[in-house]
């Protein structure tokens, strides 16, 4: 059984034309490789101000006294929301941006020294859901999970330790994070720690899966007939997602449409995943989310995805009695299997 996502990735490789991304600076039109199709009426842009005013992503303060139930109200109605009072710093934060940035500036040619390998989970390269579909999206992606170490050293062989550093730093300051909230939605729904503990067989309480993922989205020629990310659910617990500045981030609020999640100074947008909906019993719902691109500015993100260690069993839990399965158990290994190999349909595998 695997023990790190990294050994996960290995069993389902990808193709090399589904790694390399476009070199962005070498085109001045968009490509018919990248160009979409649009799916319906709200495929592209965003909603208009009067709009975005009625619907509008949750902003929670983590501080609140009744910031469990506010989340969980968030969870079942949005699958997503913004989060406050954190407590990241933003020196931080703006420091992994900065670096960000520094990463995704260099030429094509320098950043293909950290090329992700076909069965790799981590380096540089496209998002992981680009076999799904027949076009290609307007992004460029840069793994990591643990160490950086190994591809920023082919990057910047002499001058790695700062891109390294914020990243680690980042990662400690986001699993911190991740299991505030965890304790935070098991208080939601009802479920003791201590249930959420034995039903899914960890090695010990700080045993995860995580993973950190830079995002670039650079300025596109023609944005209205381009995809940044595809529409797509997250596989593990829950994401928690750094956005610049540039707005581009859309949730799905069903029975409405896509609805711009806008950056807020200081702010983190949390997205439950697939496996948070799994151990909910459907009460939390996966939530569907894109980005989309712009002409003028180069966006960029960070998401980290945190989850239970791979081979961990996930169950359907309540703090109700005689609540009715509605998924089965499931590894989280199996999960990214069943991922890899039917994307959104995955989930619905799992119904009783």
């Amino acid at each position: 059984m695997a023990s790190t996502l990294s050994q996960v990735y290995m069993d389902n490789p990808l193709p090399l034309n589904h790694i390399i991304p476009l070199d962005f600076d070498s085109v001045h039109s968009l490509p018919e490789s990248h160009v979409w199709p649009h799916f319906d009426d709200l495929s592209f842009g965003t909603y208009s101000d009067n709009q975005t005013q009625n619907f509008s992503v949750p902003v929670i303060d983590l501080m609140d006294p009744n910031a469990a139930q506010l989340v969980g109200h968030a969870c079942q109605q949005w699958g997503a929301f913004q989060l406050t009072s954190h407590g990241l710093p933003s020196s931080l934060v703006n420091d992994v941006e900065s670096q960000t940035r520094r990463l995704f500036a260099l030429p094509a040619q320098e950043k293909m020294k950290a090329l992700r390998l076909p069965g790799g989970g981590a380096g540089y390269g496209q998002a992981r859901i680009s076999p799904f579909y027949p076009k290609f999206m307007w992004h460029e992606g840069f793994t990591i999970m643990g160490s950086a170490v190994d591809h920023a050293s082919k990057l910047w062989p002499d001058d790695y330790n700062g891109f390294c550093d914020a990243m680690e730093d980042y990662q400690k300051k986001m699993k911190e994070l991740a299991e505030k909230l965890l304790l935070i939605f098991l208080e939601s729904l009802d479920i003791s720690e201590e249930d959420y503990r034995t039903t899914s067989v960890q090695r010990g309480p700080d045993a995860c899966s995580s993973a950190l993922q830079l995002n670039s989205y650079p300025p596109c020629p023609d944005p209205n007939r381009a995809m940044g990310l595809a529409p797509h659910t997250d596989s593990l617990l829950f994401t928690i997602v750094h956005q610049s500045h540039t707005s581009g981030l859309q949730i799905l609020r069903e029975g409405v449409g896509w609805i711009t999640a806008f950056p807020l100074e200081g702010a983190l947008v949390i997205n439950v995943g697939d496996l948070l909906h799994v151990l909910s019993n459907g009460r939390y719902r996966s939530v569907l989310h894109r980005a989309v691109v712009n002409m003028a500015e180069h966006r960029i993100s960070a998401a980290y995805f945190y989850g239970p260690p791979p081979d961990s069993v996930i169950s359907p839990l309540s703090g109700q009695q005689d609540v009715v399965p509605c998924y089965r158990s499931v590894s989280v290994k199996e999960y990214a299997d069943l991922k890899a190999k039917h994307k959104e349909k995955a989930l619905s595998l799992l119904r009783l």
